[in-house]
């Protein structure tokens, strides 16, 4: 088992940062992908980014190139979303999540999820 604890969510102006941090803690949380999901009002949960076991290697949605970079620390058992020039389109809940080796983009493909942070961009 594996449990995430997601934090760093609030409200922004367009164009604004945030950072978010996902503590991992449990079974070996350095064995898992992990990567972030957001879902808006009335949407699907959809992949934003996803990060390797090392960190050396992350994957990220068309709408979060350029903008956004996932990165992790392995001896905190943390990983972080670093969200830059925000618009208000990215209104959603953030939601960390864990599965085991390689990042995949797929919702179902995750065994773990944190309870999500609310991140609000407003115009």
């Amino acid at each position: 088992q594996v449990q995430l604890v997601e934090s760093g969510g609030g409200l922004v102006q367009a164009g604004g940062s945030l950072r978010l941090s996902c503590a991992a803690s449990g079974r070996t949380p350095s064995m898992y992908a992990m990567a972030w999901f957001r879902q808006a009002p009335g949407k699907e949960r959809e992949f934003v980014a996803g990060v390797n076991l090392s960190g050396a290697t992350s994957e990220y949605a068309d709408s979060a190139k350029g903008r956004f970079t996932i990165s992790r620390d392995n001896v905190k058992n943390t990983v972080f979303l670093q969200m830059n020039s925000l618009k208000p389109e990215d209104t959603a809940v953030f939601f960390c999540a864990a599965r085991p080796f390689a990042v995949l983009t797929r919702r179902a493909d995750y065994n773990y999820w944190g309870q999500g942070t609310q991140v609000t961009v407003s115009s």
